[in-house]
């Protein structure tokens, strides 16, 4: 039986006509890398994954309207965001704080060097041990590609604090690795 290559665009096809092998197919394709995603906003695994399912949930509902323009990935992938971005705010109190950094020394003075060795789920744990608010900025412009405008007005908040955030969001994750690096020599 010779192999079938199926398009992108025939698997979307597909999906939207209801068949649930392509729905599934999707799934399976999508499925790994956008839980890593809501995992970056959520702490929790079972929110994140619970984030996950809602976000293909309305993934599937608004397929129709998928226009074919910029990559569908990202398309998902920005569902996948607000989905996360929702839980985030049912979930957790994203709060802006200005606490941890009223002292100087608790801001980080070196750059994290480039020998630090991290697995993907120690780099997953430290974004999850950032504040709400600093987690969701940092996410939201260093790994999404969002500007401090539409971050703003994403959450809600002017672009200052956007800057801000992910300022202190930098700074704490740095003092981290530092400190990571240091417990491990």
């Amino acid at each position: 039986m010779p192999t079938v290559t199926v398009t992108e665009a025939d698997l979307i096809a597909a999906c939207v006509r209801g068949e649930h092998r392509a729905q599934r197919q999707l799934y399976d394709q999508l499925a790994g890398l956008m839980l890593t995603v809501c995992r970056r906003y959520l702490r929790r695994r079972e929110d994140a994954e619970e984030a996950l399912l809602l976000g293909f949930a309305k993934m599937f509902r608004a397929l129709p309207t998928y226009r074919f323009e910029g990559s569908f990935e990202g398309w998902v992938r920005r569902i996948m965001v607000n989905e996360a971005l929702m839980q985030l705010r049912q979930r957790e109190m994203m709060t802006v704080s200005f606490e941890d950094f009223a002292q100087p020394e608790n801001l980080a003075t070196t750059a994290a060097t480039a020998d630090t060795q991290l697995q993907a789920e120690d780099l997953l744990d430290l974004l999850a041990s950032l504040p709400a608010g600093y987690r969701t900025v940092f996410n939201l412009y260093a790994l999404e590609g969002y500007g401090h405008q539409e971050i703003a007005e994403l959450l809600g908040i002017s672009e200052g604090t956007s800057k801000s955030q992910l300022s202190k969001a930098r700074a704490l994750l740095q003092r981290r690795l530092q400190l990571s690096a240091l417990a491990s020599n």
